[in-house]
């Protein structure tokens, strides 16, 4: 159920005037809407073969969804792949234990690449059903509100502040926070794909989560490290806020460009 209240807006108006930035200082700020954005999750590799035409999918959400569409898109590359033929540089363990976990909440046994999940539910069709998928979950009212405000400090981290409102009393509820950048290339040269050229966005680097939710107030701080050999310009920042039991999600938000100064 989605909570909005007069005091709930209040709240969060004076919740971003604590984290004001000193003047002259441009932070990063965005919050999520009345509507669920859907979140997209991709299980990928660069080591499989049919992981390409996925990560094509992913990377064009933009002019094949619906104008309005909101969504949130990641890339999660799996570590399995790695001993047979080519090792993902993306590829980390917790994305395995993810895929895992969503498979187990969705009631099936088996994981697999590509394989995707809309708002936390197993998408198979998602050629054909993606956009009727979007527009399903889009069209419900959301379920928490989120607050995201960032800026990039001089000793190459990111420092992030979330809010978290509005999730319905008694509602388990957890956090999860990601860092991704698109724009990224790999010439693969063994493995399934060898051989070819692979293009990348919303390629997860960071995770954290599951952290807990106060359903007062909750709000979560953090210092994110930035690699030197990011692209800041193309680095995106992440909340989802996610049933723990159903794994629904309740709401994400995305913010973009808030690693350049």
């Amino acid at each position: 159920m989605h909570i909005t209240t007069h005091h709930t807006v209040t709240a969060l108006v004076m919740s971003l005037l604590m984290f004001s930035s000193p003047a002259g200082r441009a932070d990063c700020a965005v919050e999520s809407g009345p509507r669920t954005a859907a979140l997209i999750e991709l299980y990928t590799s660069e080591g499989c073969s049919s992981c390409p035409a996925a990560d094509r999918q992913l990377s064009a959400l933009a002019h094949t969804l619906d104008a309005d569409a909101e969504v949130v898109p990641l890339a999660m590359h799996v570590s399995y792949w790695d001993a047979l033929g080519w090792p993902d540089r993306y590829a980390q363990l917790v994305f395995d234990q993810r895929q895992q976990w969503l498979v187990q909440t969705n009631h099936q046994q088996v994981v697999y690449t590509p394989q995707f999940f809309v708002a936390g539910r197993e998408l198979r069709a998602w050629q054909q059903r993606l956009r009727d998928e979007v527009r399903a979950v889009n069209a419900q009212a959301a379920a928490a509100h989120i607050a995201i405000r960032a800026h990039p400090q001089a000793d190459d981290t990111l420092s992030l502040d979330v809010k978290v409102a509005a999730v319905a009393p008694n509602a388990p509820a957890v956090l999860y926070l990601a860092l991704a950048e698109s724009g990224l290339r790999t010439a693969v040269k063994r493995g399934e794909n060898g051989g070819r050229v692979l293009t990348h966005e919303h390629v997860v680097h960071t995770w954290l989560g599951p952290l807990a939710v106060a359903k007062a107030d909750g709000a979560e701080r953090r210092a994110l490290p930035l690699a030197v050999n990011w692209q800041r310009d193309q680095l995106e920042v992440i909340a989802i806020v996610q049933d723990p039991r159903s794994g629904q999600v309740l709401q994400t938000l995305r913010a973009q460009h808030c690693a350049t100064s």
